[in-house]
């Protein structure tokens, strides 16, 4: 896509977009159950589930911003993400990690482990401390399942009901459609929207540890955030990071009130300061 394109832009545009996964997902009957739980806030879904749901979602948002065409700058960020999220209570999932071709300027989870960056904010990282840093940020809203709970409250308690009406009379490919338009797109929808402030003030914090635990310097998040706050707020690269995160001014202060010195061991750690820059 035209690295201008603004991600709103973006994720409006997948909205529309049939999920590009759906061969992926299993039958009918195993969507129409995930699509039941999925609905229901206090009951979980499956850790499969929760990863056929990422990929969908991944699909929608890749179907309209595809992968940047530098394959050692993908496997580069997946090296580094993979051993980031080994570090995680949920080493096991199948992590996939991607840079996006947009010059916007965020970064996506999904669930079930599938994490995107922007071009436009890896552009704007200064080391590999730095990207562990918002890579760990993204890998612990997985591993809280924070989209995961964002998705059943935006799909509400009548989706079930409503699925479940349109099975009448309807094939194996209408119902896997039907399903796709629905949970997918709520999944999209919360990308476009954001998370409670909590859950990203949450996510800063097991960011940091992730990143302390991996041998990187813990404080890289910080430089990012240092970063994002001398942004002008007029640049509409980066108005979806801000109006779908608390302000970065605001996430510093927060990590200096719940971390203090409780880190300040790893500030020291002698962390690569290389990072993968493609050939222009």
């Amino acid at each position: 896509m035209n690295a201008s394109r603004c991600l709103i832009a973006v994720l409006a545009l997948s909205l529309s977009m049939p999920a590009a996964a759906f061969g992926r997902l299993g039958s009918a009957e195993d969507l129409l159950n995930l699509g039941q739980r999925a609905s229901k806030a206090n009951q979980e879904i499956t850790e499969q589930e929760e990863i056929d749901l990422g990929r969908g979602v991944a699909a929608n948002v890749l179907g309209a911003a595809p992968l940047v065409a530098d394959p050692e700058l993908q496997r580069y960020v997946n090296r580094v993400g993979l051993w980031v999220a080994m570090q995680s209570e949920r080493p096991g999932l199948p992590w996939r990690f991607g840079v996006i071709d947009s010059s916007d300027v965020n970064a996506f989870a999904m669930p079930g482990g599938a994490i995107l960056i922007t071009a436009g904010l890896y552009d704007r990282l200064r080391d590999e401390s730095e990207l562990a840093s918002v890579l760990g940020h993204e890998i612990a809203h997985v591993v809280q399942k924070h989209h995961v709970k964002a998705i059943q409250a935006a799909m509400g308690r009548e989706f079930a009901t409503e699925i479940a009406g349109e099975m009448a009379g309807s094939s194996d490919s209408e119902l896997v459609r039907r399903f796709g338009d629905k949970a997918f797109r709520a999944g999209t929808e919360v990308l476009a929207r954001g998370l409670d402030k909590k859950d990203e003030y949450d996510a800063d914090q097991r960011g940091m540890v992730l990143a302390a635990r991996a041998g990187y310097n813990p404080f890289g998040l910080a430089g990012v955030l240092q970063t994002l706050d001398s942004a002008d707020v007029s640049d509409k690269r980066v108005a979806l990071l801000f109006s779908t995160h608390p302000t970065p001014a605001s996430r510093i202060e927060r990590l200096g009130a719940s971390v203090g010195e409780k880190l300040d061991p790893y500030a020291g750690q002698p962390a690569p300061g290389r990072l993968y820059r493609s050939a222009k």
